[in-house]
């Protein structure tokens, strides 16, 4: 759920912590200060409200968003959270429909820095027709074309980003377009009905919003000649169905959307309602009994939305629930600054089921998405599934695990091997699947009665940790050397190497050899950093690497005394 004065950027994000410890999750949800007892898991909290309730089926939940910029992270929030209580609901035995509204008859106020091709990758504004974009400040997102020349508009464009992320996740979410509901006649009677009080619609709106007058109409109608969205309406027939306006100039912060200054006339298809409206409008229409949304709407447009939907539209608002923002990198998560990262950018670093956990944690505590630390998140999520199976001492954990687990893997299977995210980075290092099961067999990861599901499986996850360190350029992007380099080495280097295989095989862990290298070293008057640098020249043929002690001992120790020992 997003405004139209663009703020969906933080309306949208939400609070994940990959920083956090598996073991202080802060899974609970908030105390609501009653004396009931709380649930494990945030969604149960939320389907006892809405059937505390007694509502009609099928139980609506939705989510929204305006189509600006890039559809990120924050924005595929509202759907997740959503999910989760539709999934506990239909375990409960309820019908429930998921819809997410593309709020796409807002108008493009500014240009977004960044936006997002069909496969979910960033590209900046000089990959795409810009000047689509730029020619068309001030008109509805649907009426502005693709930039990348493909839908059949800018809106319809993000629409299928979002919708795509959701099948990527498996989620089943029915999207909906504001401006299809606005001319398929679906908010006509919503709008006579703001449009016929005025005056208790001013009333209403002047305790949330300044500048409201008597001259206030809240529609705004689409121009006839120019295109663009205008706030000025000059007179109100609700009987025709109609308004009377005059295209002037719109406001963007500090700067302004030149009106053409035509007086026209529009029906209540050929504009939309302010936001303020706008939201409690399709709580109506929709029959929403849910809606997920961030905490600056929770002191802004939620008050003004709960008072208008029960004093103007005389309807109850859906059961509430606030979720903190999360930061990128301890940075505002913001699509017009460009800090933002998708969902497809994320699945290939991540599992679908640990991005879903993602979003299973306490939506009430901010925190920070650290992509360079996302081997410490996934740490995380292997111990919540190792706590669902009974192997983690620790009650809470245990306790959350249990109800949101079911929910966040496509099927429970106990036999499913998990590799350490870090060393699964390691094991990107080579392209040889053989050498990769066998160095994963040599860590005890895999064993003669493991079954081949569970391998490919596990071996998934190599490729996405491999693009992390790729991503992220850290100490895990080196690449193995398949071929024996050809490197040439003094006599003391080369007896340094041959006894330093010695050790190797007789069977030493990775920490004793990264011991062993100094030692042996000095033993052959050798520098150390020359040592280190010859053995980085064997195994990945440049002069620097990982620990290197440390990463043969998880390599197979037949490859590493035959590289040692510069046998090809």
């Amino acid at each position: 759920m997003s405004e139209e004065s663009d703020s969906d950027d933080g309306a949208n994000a939400e609070a994940v912590d990959v920083e956090a410890n598996a073991g202080d999750v802060d899974t609970d949800v908030e105390d609501d200060g009653t004396d009931g007892p709380r649930r494990a898991f945030w969604a149960d909290e939320v389907a006892d409200e809405i059937e505390a309730r007694g509502p009609e089926e099928p139980i609506v939940i939705k989510g929204g968003v305006s189509p600006s910029g890039v559809a990120h992270l924050g924005n595929f929030n509202e759907i997740m959270r959503g999910y989760f209580v539709a999934e506990v609901l239909r375990e409960r035995g309820h019908e429930v429909r998921q819809v997410f509204t593309s709020d796409d008859r807002d108008p493009l106020r500014k240009l977004p820095r960044k936006l997002a091709d069909v496969d979910g990758n960033i590209v900046g504004l000089g990959d795409v027709d810009a000047g689509a974009l730029g020619r068309n400040l001030g008109k509805p997102y649907t009426d502005i074309p693709d930039p990348f020349g493909e839908s059949e508009s800018y809106a319809a464009h993000f629409a299928a980003l979002l919708k795509a992320d959701a099948d990527r996740l498996g989620i089943e979410v029915e999207m909906l377009s504001n401006t299809e509901m606005y001319e398929g006649g679906e908010f006509d009677e919503v709008v006579a009905h703001v449009l016929e009080d005025l005056d208790v619609a001013r009333e209403v709106l002047s305790e949330y919003q300044s500048k409201i007058d008597d001259d206030y109409v809240p529609f705004n109608p689409i121009c006839e000649n120019c295109g663009k969205i205008t706030e000025a309406v000059t007179s109100v027939d609700v009987d025709a169905g109609t308004v009377e306006y005059v295209c002037t100039d719109m406001t963007v912060g500090d700067e302004t959307i030149e009106g053409c200054g035509h007086e026209g006339t529009a029906t209540f298809r050929e504009g939309k309602l302010p936001w303020r409206f706008e939201w409690p409008a399709q709580w109506q229409i929709l029959g929403v009994d849910f809606e997920p949304f961030g905490k600056d709407h929770a002191e802004g447009s939620w008050p003004s939305g709960e008072d208008i939907a029960r004093n103007v539209l005389g309807v109850e608002p859906p059961v509430p629930m606030v979720y903190e923002w999360f930061t990128l990198n301890g940075e505002a998560l913001s699509s017009s600054a460009g800090n933002v990262v998708t969902v497809a950018e994320m699945l290939e670093l991540l599992e679908p089921e640990v991005l879903r956990y993602f979003f299973a944690l306490n939506p009430r505590k901010a925190r920070d998405f650290d992509v360079s630390r996302l081997d410490q998140f996934v740490d995380d999520f292997d111990r919540f599934e190792r706590a669902y199976f009974g192997d983690v001492d620790d009650e809470s954990l245990s306790a959350f695990a249990e109800r949101a687990y079911p929910f966040v893997v496509d099927d429970v299977r106990e036999e499913r091997v998990r590799l350490p995210y870090t060393f699964a980075a390691v094991l990107g290092m080579t392209d040889d699947r053989d050498l990769r099961i066998e160095m994963a067999r040599n860590e005890g990861y895999f064993d003669d009665d493991t079954p081949e599901w569970a391998i490919e499986e596990a071996l998934e996850r190599v490729d996405r940790a491999r693009a992390w360190a790729e991503r992220e350029d850290n100490e895990y992007n080196y690449r193995i050397q398949e071929d024996l380099p050809d490197a040439d080495f003094d006599a003391d280097v080369a007896a340094a190497l041959d006894e330093l295989a010695d050790f190797v095989e007789a069977g030493h862990d990775g920490e004793a050899i990264q011991g062993e290298m100094y030692e042996t070293a000095r033993r052959h008057d050798v520098e150390v950093g020359d040592f280190f640098e010859a053995g980085y020249l064997l195994f990945f043929d440049q002069p620097q690497g990982p620990r290197l002690g440390e990463f043969l001992g998880e390599l197979d120790t037949e490859f590493v005394v035959a590289r040692l020992r510069r046998e090809s």
